[in-house]
């Protein structure tokens, strides 16, 4: 197993011996530097780690983990698994099914990463989303995030309000949307409660459509910004993302509880 082979690193290098699990969590909390900078190079981080690990680690909040270091999450999904095997597989209710090699994946977003840059999306600013789990949403959040972009998301299902509430406090220059999703095997249609939320936004500026519903399309310019079809969004000739490295602690996602 990857722990196994993790202990075994841990005993050649520092001579310890781990007869069970708990001792291993013991000496990684007793060795808190060491444990983290050896998991780092075990498991192939892609970036620079810099020389300090952590920095007033007695602190809580006020502790830094990796203060010098500059990675990005995005690079690190998809720079270490290429090929033809499986990044995504996708199986909804009706019995839709689709596959996403790792290949495939990457040049998805590379595409996805290359429109939002064309429509100014920088890092730190933040990228959003009414999508269900679909690989669009992945591949979106990918591209975003390569970006620097803080990605968030919210459940199609749902309220106006309810996505108001968590979106208005983040103003998201772009905002990704599903035309309807099924639920216990109904239709249920959100194109006009995305515009509703879309329009109520500040400083959006772009509404890429997912068309998830094929007989439902949408028809764009319905609202007062930018809106375009995802298929459209990514007509572009990217085949390969690029990747800027941020500090540690730069923003990625946005959750809400």
């Amino acid at each position: 197993t990857r722990i196994a082979a993790f202990t075994q690193r841990l005993r050649d290098n520092y001579g310890q011996r781990f007869p069970d699990y708990w001792s291993l969590w013991r000496w990684s909390i007793a060795n808190k530097e060491y444990f983290w900078r050896e998991l780092w190079d075990f498991c192939g981080i892609i970036g620079e780690a810099g020389e300090r690990t952590l920095v007033d680690g007695h602190l809580m909040p006020g502790a830094k983990w990796f203060p010098d270091a500059q990675l990005n999450f995005a690079e690190n999904l998809l720079q270490q698994h290429r090929g033809d095997g499986d990044a995504l597989v996708f199986w909804n209710e009706q019995g839709v099914r689709r596959r996403l090699s790792r290949d495939a994946l990457r040049q998805d977003v590379a595409r996805a990463q290359q429109a939002p840059r064309d429509a100014g999306v920088q890092a730190g600013d933040r990228v959003a989303s009414i999508l269900p789990n679909i690989p669009e949403a992945a591949i979106a959040m990918l591209g975003a995030t390569s970006l620097g972009a803080t990605w968030s998301s919210s459940s199609p299902d749902f309220g106006v309000q309810g996505v108001l509430d968590r979106f208005t406090q983040i103003a998201p220059k772009v905002l990704f949307a599903v035309n309807g999703y099924f639920y216990n095997g109904k239709f249920v249609d959100t194109r006009d409660k995305v515009r509703a939320i879309a329009a109520r936004l500040p400083g959006l500026e772009r509404l890429v459509w997912v068309e998830y519903i094929a007989d439902h399309p949408v028809e764009t310019g319905a609202v007062g910004m930018a809106e375009v079809l995802w298929r459209k969004f990514l007509a572009n000739t990217a085949t390969e993302p690029s990747f800027e490295r941020f500090p540690f602690d730069h923003p990625l996602v946005i959750v809400y509880s």
